[in-house]
């Protein structure tokens, strides 16, 4: 529990950080106030996310599922679009499943999608940032989760071909000339291959779905966000490589989720 309990205080926090731009200024407060050990470590963090740095990255943890999620600095942050993709993937996990996050992150969707479902699944995760795979280590080390540092599918063990039952792959597919109008937070703060999804924003999927059908288990899916305008290509993507596609959206989360399954 915080031992900063006064109103006052947290009200002057939270105007400094609307002053700084932050739009939801009093919930930031109240997380900064409950993270912090000393008055020295309150001044640090709010100075932090004045600057722009991350609120999760400030206090090393994001709240994704209803999971404290560790994401170390320069970390990509769970979005909680994603969470709409980890409901779809998990009506689609069958007790005993082999799981595979690729482009893992911080591993936020493996663990929650452990989370969600009433059965034990097998897990592996995969990333190319070490420090990604640092913090995925540790946010599944509660469910035995083998986590490897690997461009896609390159070091994943040869005998997980042909027996994925669940593969989330929540590649970047923001398109290279729209990084500069993404907001300073993720552009500054979070790493750049974890956001940048080549010329048209597709190029991470056309990779992952050209190799995918190895991977998958009779059945399997592999299970991808994207955005509207970019749901005809994707689709065209994935049907290219052998997949049957099926879209869905949430309204309430703006999340467009492509299940692409194994004929």
């Amino acid at each position: 529990m915080s031992v900063f309990s006064s109103s006052l205080l947290r009200s002057s926090v939270a105007s400094r950080l609307r002053a700084a731009g932050c739009v939801f200024a009093e919930d930031e407060a109240r997380i900064l106030l409950a993270a912090a050990a000393t008055p020295a470590d309150l001044a640090a963090m709010v100075r932090s996310r004045a600057d722009g740095r991350p609120l999760e990255h400030v206090v090393g943890w994001a709240d994704f599922g209803g999971l404290r999620i560790a994401v170390d600095p320069g970390v990509f942050v769970p979005r909680r679009r994603s969470e709409f993709l980890v409901r779809t993937a998990a009506g689609l996990t069958p007790g005993g499943a082999l799981v595979v996050d690729l482009c893992c992150g911080s591993g936020a969707l493996a663990a929650a999608l452990a989370a969600q479902v009433a059965h034990p699944v097998e897990v592996y995760a995969s990333d190319v940032d070490a420090a990604a795979v640092d913090c995925a280590r540790r946010n599944l080390a509660g469910i035995g989760g083998r986590v490897l540092r690997s461009d896609l599918f390159a070091e994943l063990p040869a005998e997980l071909r042909g027996r994925v039952d669940v593969l989330l792959a929540n590649v970047p597919y923001v398109p290279t000339a729209d990084i500069a109008l993404l907001p300073a937070e993720a552009r500054l703060h979070e790493a750049l291959p974890a956001l940048d999804g080549g010329a048209d924003g597709l190029d991470v999927l056309r990779r992952v779905a050209g190799e995918a059908p190895q991977w998958l288990a009779p059945e399997g899916s592999l299970l991808f966000e994207t955005s509207e305008r970019q749901v005809p290509e994707a689709l065209a993507v994935v049907a290219a490589a052998g997949l049957d596609a099926a879209l869905s959206w949430c309204e309430d989360l703006d999340a467009t989720v492509v299940t692409a399954t194994l004929r």
